[in-house]
């Protein structure tokens, strides 16, 4: 791990089981690349984009030593009987693709938005759809993306 990219992943434990699985999919993903990482834990996918740009301005006010080369979010939204789930869905993938155009960021989007517990348990499961991991793989991806065009 010692050598590979350091990567913040931001877990949204709304759905413990559910963000359960999708972590470990992720960590799975990492380490078979040597990749380092971090973990967050945020209430909901509403506080991800946050903690993801907490973790830049850190770095821009140097109040840190940590850096991270790429971000992997996770987490799951289910839709309910109100419209909260497709406020939340919004303001979550708005808020992390704005801060991925503004700062160049090499991040995996692993937030899940499904109509049923059921498919979320499928999409998130590391020996089935394994969402968590293929996150964690296009963080991966981005970095090398962002080295073949010289960033």
């Amino acid at each position: 791990m010692a050598g590979g990219p350091r990567i913040l992943i931001v877990e949204a434990r709304f759905y413990d089981d559910i963000t359960d699985n999708l972590v470990r999919g992720a960590i799975n993903a990492l380490e078979k690349e040597g990749a380092g990482f971090k973990r967050i834990i945020v209430p909901g996918i509403i506080e991800a984009p946050a903690v993801v740009r907490y973790a830049i301005r850190s770095i821009e006010l140097r109040a840190t030593d940590h850096r991270y080369a790429g971000y992997v979010v996770l987490g799951c939204a289910l839709k309910g009987e109100t419209d909260h789930y497709e406020n939340a869905c919004r303001v979550a993938i708005d808020g992390l693709m704005h801060l991925t155009l503004t700062y160049s960021l090499a991040l995996g989007n692993g937030i899940l938005t499904c109509q049923t517990y059921e498919q979320a348990l499928e999409r998130s499961d590391p020996d089935k759809r394994d969402f968590g991991g293929q996150a964690a793989r296009a963080c991966l991806r981005m970095l090398k993306v962002k080295r073949e065009l010289g960033l």
